[in-house]
């Protein structure tokens, strides 16, 4: 088993590059052990194919220096916040035992997004029960396992942000990162496929922008923002300034 200190559980492959991954490269660069568990393979997708998508994941992969990257493959645009899908995240948390697990947003235009974080919420709330029992492959059942800390990043829709990270050093790798899934963004070699909300030059000119308010807001070039249902506390007050 590898044990991570965080793990993103994002609804598609590429909502953790766009809204977290200088968050992630960071916390990898402070010597943090965090994977990507992607929920499904984006297969309604407008641009591209689940296995187009599979070779970019992989590429953001190694771009962000990650340490393990999945894919849970629930159906896309179709999965839904009940038992049997709970369980199927349940188990790939106790597979990992993080610390901290990152997913989307409470809000967006799209609908996976919000189901995504309601399920995860839940998934491992519960999976710290022991009554509720999964088994790895090899048969053997799970450890209870709950992560101390569920943050939620923002997306398309605007959230106020609980905390806000500062990326500066590393929005060259996010962009990099991003850049990986070359079907889904602004793309020369694609024009001649459907163009959709992201694949427009705008749309990353947008996410710049969001990523420069943020840090306005706490006195850096870029920062990413994430949201808690819990109250966040420190022990020195000296860690936030």
């Amino acid at each position: 088993m590898t044990k991570l200190d965080i793990l993103v559980l994002p609804s598609h492959p590429d909502d953790a590059e766009l809204y977290c991954s200088g968050t992630i490269a960071k916390q990898i660069a402070l010597g943090k052990k965090v994977g990507i568990a992607d929920l499904t393979r984006g297969e309604l997708g407008t641009r591209g194919t689940v296995e187009i998508r599979r070779e970019e994941a992989a590429r953001a992969a190694e771009i962000l220096n990650l340490t393990v990257r999945e894919n849970i493959g629930l159906q896309d645009g179709y999965f839904k916040n009940d038992d049997q899908h709970q369980l199927e995240v349940i188990s790939v948390i106790r597979k990992y035992q993080p610390e901290i697990v990152i997913t989307n947003a409470t809000l967006d235009r799209h609908p996976d997004h919000a189901r995504a974080a309601d399920l995860v919420e839940h998934a491992c709330f519960y999976a710290g029960l022991r009554k509720i029992k999964t088994v790895l492959d090899d048969g053997l059942e799970q450890e209870a396992w709950r992560p101390k800390m569920v943050l939620n990043f923002i997306q398309d829709t605007y959230i106020k942000p609980d905390i806000l990270v500062d990326i500066t050093p590393y929005w060259p790798q996010k962009v990099a990162s991003i850049k990986a899934f070359k079907s889904q963004f602004y793309n020369p070699d694609w024009i001649d496929e459907p163009q959709t909300y992201i694949s427009s030059p705008e749309f990353m000119e947008v996410a710049e922008a969001r990523a420069r308010e943020f840090g306005r807001a706490i006195q850096v070039k870029y920062a990413e923002g994430f949201t808690c249902k819990r109250l966040l506390g420190v022990n020195d007050l000296f860690n936030l300034i």
